[in-house]
């Protein structure tokens, strides 16, 4: 057995990485259990908001960070014809201590796994082992992915789940709660190699899911000699059946293209853009209904194990990296394991519960659904006839309220 010092991290991917590294920092031992037995570049595009930032900046990381992405300065919202709606400026250029960083996941995940091995050691990232459940003491079961070896079970001061949407811990703990919540929109994503859209720092939203809706960023700059960036896109649309997830199946553009056939815009061809994709990924919109309890004596959830959401919003992995640090803390304080389990629970369960309810109504490309009502999705003449600016700002700043992180608060 380990010894029950340590905090046994089930899930090594963004949450549990950092939740590793903090804990370490703080001279707590942990270890971290990965299903996988190595670790491959996946995913495509992820946004670190300035809360997350915050974080991560604190553990040295925001130099590696801004070097593997893009520091992104804007977000633009337009309709499916292509007029502008609303800009606004984010992470530094909107005056923030921290900015607001578009990188691939697997270079995020690359940096974070690289700096808990340089601090912890590598020989606390035990990949290979699944996890097949856990105790209130903090024991832990494993199992050797692919031949079934059992582990010695495994005792620590605490088990925390961070094993994502699919998380064994949480299926343990809610074993009748059934499967992920399709919300009616599927989506699409890929990247494209593509010179710099709108300076090169923007985070665009376009159209609405009722037909189409695309989201894109640039997650890589200056990738070749001819001054391409890599850029990240999203597209949703309404579609009543699905496949059931699977994060890794690959799409055909022909399978979604049909209703941006003729988005050609003076800022963007996005036909073209779509058509030279270069990874092209498929999955439904998903999340869970909030649970009434996270922690059964010294078990507890973290990141999309505990609260999976919408990806609207750009908040999934800054929600886990921001529970990675209250945990942090309440271990840190000392004292009873069970009761820094809850007082970790206390801190996050309610406010992750608003940003899932939140990203179901009202995120920020809400502002994209209001104009596509109040104009019958048509062109509109001037954007003040349709929407006040006011109210613009209101949806975006109410948004920031509801996930955390609104400038000055951050501060404090």
């Amino acid at each position: 057995m380990t010894g029950v010092s340590e905090t046994l991290i089930i899930g090594g991917g963004v949450g549990g990485l950092a939740l590793g590294l903090m804990l370490t920092r703080a001279g707590m031992p942990c270890r971290i259990f990965e299903a996988a037995p190595e670790i491959k570049p996946l995913g495509v595009g992820i946004n670190l908001l300035p809360h997350a930032m915050k974080e991560l900046g604190g553990l040295g990381l925001e130099g590696a960070l801004a070097g593997q992405g893009v520091l992104t300065a804007e977000a633009a919202f337009f309709n499916r014809f292509g007029q502008l709606i609303y800009r606004e400026k984010l992470g530094r250029a909107a005056g923030y201590d921290w900015p607001q960083v578009s990188i691939h996941r697997a270079d995020l995940h690359r940096v974070l796994k690289d700096a808990f091995i340089a601090e912890a050691g590598a020989d606390r990232l035990l990949l290979g082992w699944q996890c097949v459940g856990a105790e209130a003491d903090g024991t832990a079961r494993f199992r050797r992915f692919g031949t079934g070896e059992k582990l010695p079970a495994q005792r620590g001061a605490c088990v925390v789940g961070a094993d994502g949407i699919h998380s064994v811990i949480r299926k343990q703990l809610y074993p009748d709660e059934g499967e992920p919540i399709y919300s009616g929109v599927n989506m699409w994503r890929g990247v494209t190699r593509w010179r710099p859209i709108l300076g090169g720092a923007t985070m665009i939203r376009c159209g609405w899911f009722t037909s189409a809706k695309i989201v894109i960023y640039p997650i890589r700059d200056a990738i070749d000699g001819d001054g391409n960036q890599l850029v990240n896109w999203v597209v949703e649309i309404e579609t009543p059946t699905y496949q059931r997830w699977n994060w890794a199946r690959a799409a055909r553009i022909e399978d979604f293209i049909a209703p941006m056939q003729d988005w050609h815009f003076d800022w963007l061809d996005v036909p073209e853009f779509l058509r030279r994709a270069e990874v092209a990924l498929e999955y439904p919109m998903v999340d869970k209904d909030p649970l009434p309890r996270w922690s059964f004596g010294r078990v507890t959830l973290l990141g999309d194990a505990a609260h999976p959401m919408y990806p609207r919003g750009s908040n999934g992995a800054g929600q886990a990296i921001v529970d990675a640090r209250a945990l942090a803390e309440c271990l840190a304080a000392g004292g009873d394991a069970e009761a820094a389990l809850s007082a970790y629970e206390e801190r996050r369960r309610e406010a992750t519960a608003t940003v899932v309810r939140t990203n179901r109504t009202t995120p920020p490309d809400w502002i994209l659904g209001e104009v596509h009502k109040r104009t019958g999705d048509k062109p509109f003449t001037s954007i003040d006839a349709v929407i006040s600016r006011d109210e613009l700002v209101a949806i975006t700043d109410a948004y920031k309220r509801v996930a955390g992180y609104e400038r000055e608060k951050l501060r404090t």
